[in-house]
């Protein structure tokens, strides 16, 4: 079997292995479906609208919620008690390797993510969201680089922690970038949630270049960069540190 076929074949495992989790469906679709009907329907927050419809506003953050939560929390977890329970130091031990072992884990999400965006966004349209359909180009070129930039550091913090600090690490920062890290709520928002320098985090360049490509139909070039830079900073890390042991 070559490499790109033993990749291929354990990314699918892993992608089976994502869908038959309960607890990762719960943080990958229903925790952002419910932020979607809370903030976009339920007016429980005041937006800066500034014409925007409010749902044409949150969809987009909620999808790249969503993107955070199964490429960074789920995995961050699962790859810690893996690693606790010898499942990577087995797989490490065959010719897929490491590095192999991190790429199929991308792909595995990505593969995933298919599902959930057509999940939630066949809800937000559902409730009214009409997205700007000449952003799809910018959309999918942020989806792309923030999947592999969210897994990378996914795996990165399950190999440098023990599995119960990720536990609480992964959950603890899926709060917190939710909440104020510019990731569903615009960074720069007239908003008690918006936070300086939260556009620089990867989570802001998400959600600004999600935004940014649904909202307006636009490519926004600086957030690109910015989660760019961080892309190949934790892809090059989780190649470099990642190990499938404790």
């Amino acid at each position: 079997m070559t490499a790109t076929r033993r990749v291929l074949a354990y990314a699918r495992f892993e992608a089976i292995g994502i869908l038959r989790n309960g607890e990762q469906l719960l943080v990958a679709v229903v925790l952002p479906a419910l932020a979607l009907l809370g903030l976009g329907v339920a007016t429980v927050v005041s937006l800066p609208l500034d014409g925007t419809n409010r749902i044409d506003l949150i969809a987009p953050g909620v999808l790249a919620l969503a993107i955070m939560s199964s490429s960074f929390t789920s995995q961050a977890i699962a790859t810690a008690f893996d690693r606790r329970w010898g499942v990577l130091r087995q797989l490490s031990t065959t010719p897929l390797g490491p590095r192999g072992i991190v790429l199929g884990k991308v792909l595995a999400v990505l593969a995933v993510q298919v599902l959930q965006v057509v999940a939630l966004s066949g809800l937000a349209v559902a409730v009214g969201w009409r997205p700007d359909l000449g952003g799809l180009g910018a959309a999918l070129l942020t989806w792309v680089l923030g999947s592999i930039c969210f897994t990378s550091l996914g795996l990165l913090v399950a190999a440098r922690l023990r599995a119960e600090a990720v536990l609480a690490v992964a959950n603890l920062l899926w709060l917190a970038l939710a909440a104020i890290g510019g990731l569903v709520l615009p960074a720069d928002g007239d908003t008690r949630f918006a936070v300086p320098l939260a556009s620089w985090l990867p989570s802001g360049a998400l959600g600004d270049a999600m935004r940014a490509a649904l909202v307006d139909g636009a490519f926004a070039e600086v957030a690109l960069v910015v989660l760019a830079a961080w892309t190949v900073a934790c892809l090059a890390a989780a190649a470099r540190w990642f190990r499938p042991t404790e």
